[in-house]
């Protein structure tokens, strides 16, 4: 399988991802996986607040709610943009403010 697109995490998201418990670090590197053969995540919602084609990956385990904001919408790779643990109901702004910034910063890089 050599048409997998490849990941790449903006900022400390890989730093972040590696935080999280092994139950929930599993979980998110089998739905990156999924989003990686061209398949949807077992359970996703659009971030439009984030950008245009932003999903977040929504992990629930023991330890807690987790996410992972990613956008795939690129020809070769999927870039993780920011990863959290939820911890109310509602979405943080500084979460999606700084998904929204590396989203930004990645479509400067590519309009380039």
């Amino acid at each position: 399988m050599t048409d997998l697109k490849q990941v790449a995490f903006r900022g400390d998201s890989l730093a972040v991802l590696k935080s999280f418990p092994e139950s929930a670090r599993k979980r998110a590197g089998r739905q990156l996986e999924l989003v990686q053969m061209g398949r949807e995540p077992a359970d996703w919602k659009p971030m439009t607040t984030v950008g245009a084609g932003v999903r977040e990956i929504r992990l629930r385990d023991d330890n807690g709610i987790y996410r992972v904001v990613y956008v795939a919408k690129f020809a070769k790779r999927i870039f993780v943009l920011h990863c959290f643990q939820k911890k109310s109901q509602k979405t943080m702004r500084a979460d999606i403010d700084l998904a929204s910034r590396r989203y930004r910063e990645l479509l400067r890089e590519y309009s380039q």
